[in-house]
Order: structure tokens, then C-alpha cells, then sequence
């Protein structure tokens, strides 16, 4: 594929408002932070999980103590629509910080879209996870670009592109890093093809906005099925500021448990320690009540962490 790359204009005047917003962003995001205490040791990666996961009736404080209790050190929530005041609370109650959201509408109204109107929607719930993720002190966004069913590559790279770039400076404002996830979304590689993928055009796509405001938020889990993800990581570099967790099975073509399946989780640590990655994994799988979640933490002390 030849992929198009963004008007030069548009993607300079994002990266200067970033850069010229950076020091501010710095001091917004600071007011909006609780007296979290720090971790103890000094762990490179710290445990997360999307928040969807605890089936445990009780109050979102509840819930959140519930997550430190069992050893996470932070939780990531669906935005937009969050319910600030009663996040900052539980948050606060518990010592649990927000480590980042999830746009929870980015399958259904994509910036990707041939209709414009759909485009400027999906433009609207960025910029508003992006206020929300600042007002409970998180640090990114996760976000799907876009689909290839919107069109050729070529047409899905230009529209995701131009529409995600009018995000930038509100992003740098805010501090708030827009990550993109690799997901089965039909874009930037090859849903049928072979195993051995790599992340060339993932990197370009990305290498295209020049800015620290946006990044990777990369799945261990997702691209099982069409490489070796320790290899994308490589690849990937200094552009992953997030990782999900999961397990896949080639032989089975399904999701599994962290640890299940047969991905080469040394090769994965390896390959994190090469890049020096620091920074939070949230698990994103199957999930429970109390039991499920303490397997969870043991999952990811296993297989991502190494202890």
C-alpha cells in the first residue's frame, strides 16, 4: 500500500500548539491528580485493567478499593460520559489512580467514516475523553483510528488521519496522550494473511503526525494472529506509551487467559526490556469477582512482569 501522508500545514500547526502547550499541560494535569502514594520498589510496568471487568455489586469505591486490594495498581474506564466527581472521589478513597480511558464509542462512530458527519461526532468524543481523562488524572486515550470497511487504505489512512490531527492541540493541553490500539479493525495489515506480519505501516501511520502527543497503545494479545508480537514491540519502539494483555491461540483462533495459548511471553519481556519500556499493562480479559481478579494479578505478575 502507498500510504498517503496528512497535509504538511495541518500536522505542523498540531505539533507546534503541542509544544507550545506542553509546559501548561504539565501543571493541569498535576491539579487533577489525587495524593496517590507511590508504588513500592521499583517496578518498570504496573498493573491495570479495564474497569468493565469487576462484576462486583457496590459502589464505585467499593469497587475501586476492591482492585487495590487485590494488587492493581491502577484502573482504566470508558469514556466519554464519565461520572467525574464520583471517579475523583472512589479514586481518592482508595489510593487507586486512573492510568488512562478507553473511547468506548471509536467501533461505531469512526473516524474513518465516509459521512462527514460521522467523522465530526467521532472528533467530539475524542476531544471530550480527552477532558474527562485530564479531569480524573489519567494519561491517555485509547483509541481504534478507524476500519477498513470505510473504504480503501488509502481513503481510511486520509480521513482517520486528518480527523484525529484536529485533537492534537487538545490533547497537548490537556497532557492527555492519544494512543492508538492494534486491533483486528482490517487496517494496516492483512486480515487473512499470514503470521508473520510486520509493523511497518502501523509505525508509518503513526511516524506521519510527528508529535509526542500521540503513541501506541499496544496489545500483547490482539496481533498473536498475524505475528510474533514481541517483534511489533521491537518494531514499535518508543512510540508504546500503554499495553493491553491477553492470551491467544493460533491453533484454537481464539482469545484465552494470560499465559494460555501460545504466545512467547519471554520473548515479549525480552523484547519490552530491549525498547526500556516504563509504564502501566492493563489486563483485558475474561472477568469476575474477587477470585478472578487476584488470578488476574498473578497472571500478569507471571507472564508480563516476570516475577
Amino acid at each position: 500500500m502507498s500510504s498517503p501522508s496528512m497535509p504538511r500545514r495541518s500536522f505542523l500547526g498540531a505539533s507546534v500548539a503541542a509544544l507550545s502547550a506542553a509546559a501548561v499541560s504539565t501543571n493541569l494535569a498535576a491539579e487533577a491528580r489525587a495524593d496517590i502514594p507511590d508504588p513500592p520498589g521499583d517496578r518498570r510496568i504496573f498493573k491495570s485493567l479495564k474497569y468493565g471487568m469487576l462484576k462486583h455489586d457496590g459502589s464505585t469505591t467499593e469497587r475501586f478499593k476492591l482492585l487495590k486490594e487485590v494488587g492493581f495498581d491502577a484502573v482504566e474506564l470508558d469514556t466519554p460520559g464519565l461520572n467525574v466527581a464520583d471517579i475523583i472521589a472512589a479514586r481518592d478513597a482508595s489510593g487507586l489512580p486512573v492510568d488512562g480511558t478507553v473511547i468506548s464509542t471509536h467501533w461505531s462512530v469512526r473516524h474513518s467514516d465516509p459521512v462527514p458527519d460521522v467523522r465530526a461526532k467521532a472528533l467530539e468524543d475524542l476531544k471530550q475523553s480527552i477532558r474527562e481523562t485530564h479531569a480524573v488524572g489519567g494519561g491517555t486515550v485509547l483509541l481504534v483510528v478507524g476500519h477498513g470497511k470505510d473504504g480503501s487504505p488509502e481513503e481510511v489512512w486520509q480521513r482517520s488521519s486528518e480527523n484525529i490531527a484536529k485533537a492534537i492541540p487538545l490533547a497537548a493541553y490537556y497532557g492527555v496522550v492519544i494512543a492508538f490500539e492494534n486491533v483486528w479493525n482490517q487496517f494496516l495489515y492483512d486480515h487473512n494473511g499470514p503470521a508473520n506480519q510486520t509493523a511497518d505501516k502501523f509505525k508509518e501511520y503513526v511516524d506521519q503526525f510527528h508529535n509526542p502527543w500521540v503513541g501506541v497503545h499496544f496489545d500483547i494479545g490482539n496481533h498473536q494472529k498475524y505475528c510474533n508480537p514481541a517483534d511489533w514491540i521491537r518494531t514499535l519502539g518508543k512510540r508504546i506509551v500503554k499495553l493491553d494483555a491477553k492470551g491467544f491461540s493460533r491453533a484454537n483462533n481464539k482469545f484465552t487467559k494470560i499465559g494460555e495459548g501460545d504466545i512467547d511471553w519471554p520473548d515479549v519481556r525480552k523484547a519490552l526490556d530491549e525498547i526500556n519500556y516504563y509504564g502501566f499493562c492493563a489486563a483485558e480479559v475474561g472477568g469476575g469477582e474477587r477470585d478472578r481478579m487476584t488470578e488476574i494479578v498473578s497472571n500478569l505478575n507471571k507472564f508480563v512482569l516476570g516475577v
